[in-house]
């Protein structure tokens, strides 16, 4: 089963009067690497977090967020008492001095620097755990977002790899009819440039062997259908990232369709060599969206 590398997952649970809500991104990426945007309660659980998606999402680019919400404020404030008397006391001498009326005075107070501001506790431990439980479950929901696209990747890919083995046996028929053609070939040349009665045809034979043997890609046939059987294999196993693994198959078969292709010598197989190309790159296209 494959696994898309990109998705999204979301959860939410009220928690003590807080509501929680959790949602993941993920996009392509060689590496697990985390963006997070965490309101102050959850700063000093940040590595926990990081680890625990680490463990789930295994690789991509993630962007997680998370809001605490308390009594509909997104951040609970609270009030510095002691530092709103000093500036009520202040205020009240220079209004007195001044001989002004001291109206409004406690909104001139609440506007001061550090009166009021968000609640920075730390989130109890019990809680945590309860928050910990809602990331889990909107990684949860990203993974199976991830398997759904995943489908369609195997079903595609699949079908990138059948096609090339199909082009594979479509190189057969023109094998023959390939050593021929060069025979043929090299044959006729020598006739026209040293003439016909002065060819030994012992040492012909044996140059020419000598010749068909470093052309011959029979072994890059035979590697190449079992890079694709293995291809095949893996892309049904169970494990969960495989796609690096199917990456390196791919480059494996790369490797055996560009040899065929340089020792083909013959117009209709290079075409079929274009077209398994073709196939391969947009195999290495999808691969690169495999968890």
């Amino acid at each position: 089963m494959l696994y898309s590398m990109t998705g999204f997952g979301r959860a939410e649970e009220t928690i003590n009067h807080r509501q929680v809500v959790v949602e993941l991104k993920a996009l392509n990426g060689k590496q697990f690497d985390v963006n997070t945007k965490l309101p102050p309660i959850l700063r000093s659980y940040e590595l926990d977090i990081r680890s625990l998606l680490a463990n789930m999402l295994m690789r991509g680019t993630i962007d997680l967020s998370i809001s605490v919400k308390q009594e509909g404020a997104a951040k609970p404030m609270v009030v510095n008492t002691d530092l709103a008397m000093f500036y009520y006391d202040g205020m009240k001498q220079i209004a007195a001095k001044a001989g002004v009326p001291v109206d409004n005075i406690i909104s001139t107070i609440m506007r001061m620097p550090e009166v009021v501001a968000p609640d920075q506790d730390v989130l109890p431990e019990e809680e945590w755990l309860q928050v910990k439980n809602v990331i889990v479950r909107a990684a949860e929901d990203l993974m199976l977002h991830r398997r759904q696209e995943g489908e369609a990747l195997l079903r595609d890919i699949s079908l990138r790899i059948a096609n090339i083995d199909e082009l594979h046996n479509k190189v057969i028929p023109f094998e023959t009819e390939r050593i021929e053609r060069i025979r043929t070939r090299i044959n006729q040349w020598l006739e026209d440039m040293v003439g016909k009665e002065k060819i030994d045809s012992n040492r012909f034979e044996q140059e020419m062997i000598y010749y068909l043997e470093r052309m011959d890609f029979s072994e890059e046939k035979i590697r190449l259908r079992q890079h694709c059987r293995y291809f095949t294999d893996t892309i049904s196993d169970n494990d969960v990232a495989i796609g690096r693994k199917l990456n390196f198959i791919l480059q494996e078969i790369g490797r055996e369709i560009n040899t065929l292709g340089s020792k083909a010598n013959h117009a209709e197989i290079q075409q079929i060599v274009i077209n398994m190309k073709d196939e391969l790159e947009k195999a290495k296209e999808q691969i690169l969206n495999i968890l």
